[in-house]
């Protein structure tokens, strides 16, 4: 993109990576309210994204994980959130870039974003720059110890094909997406 241009479509990707970071910052500091969860699908090949070979070999390029009733040391920063869950009753910690994020959906309230990598991502991606970030202990964070609300549900899902994900996450809330905004 030309230097003269003013970058939209980043701008606003960038904007609506805030708004789930918002949300994830209210959770840390007040919990989750009512009924409110999450689902959160996200690229698990985008740089930065941190998850045990057993979860990267089970879901290789896309999955979708729940907040809702138990999750552990929920951590924000700027550029991505940190995470504890049981999956088959084993705990993982997931470091997921706010970057890697594809769809962020709270079904008890309707509301969904579409998300997709940034022109600029895209770029840094194939000239094999890395996006990863340091680790957390090297950052200011916000952290939550422990969030437990008793009821011991936690649901993951991955697809391996996005329009398959994103046509399932459409029958249950408005999906916004960026690319229908864009020249062709």
């Amino acid at each position: 993109m030309p230097e003269d241009t003013i970058p939209y479509d980043d701008l606003v990707l960038e904007a609506l990576r805030g708004v789930v970071r918002s949300v994830l910052l209210r959770v840390l500091k007040r919990g989750i309210p009512g009924d409110h969860h999450f689902y959160i699908t996200f690229d698990t090949r985008s740089p930065g994204v941190g998850l045990s070979k057993r979860l990267k070999d089970q879901y290789p390029t896309e999955m979708t994980i729940v907040l809702q009733h138990q999750f552990w040391d929920l951590a924000v920063t700027e550029d991505r959130f940190e995470v504890r869950l049981s999956f088959n009753n084993i705990p993982e910690r997931l470091v997921i870039p706010f970057s890697a994020v594809r769809i962020f959906q709270d079904p008890s309230v309707h509301f969904a974003l579409g998300l997709r990598a940034s022109e600029g991502e895209l770029a840094k991606a194939d000239e094999g720059l890395s996006l990863v970030p340091s680790p957390l202990a090297e950052q200011e964070v916000q952290a939550i110890p422990h969030h437990d609300n008793s009821q011991p549900e936690i649901a993951i899902e991955a697809t391996e094909d996005e329009d398959d994900a994103a046509e399932k996450h459409r029958k249950t809330a408005e999906v916004v997406s960026l690319d229908k905004f864009r020249k062709k």
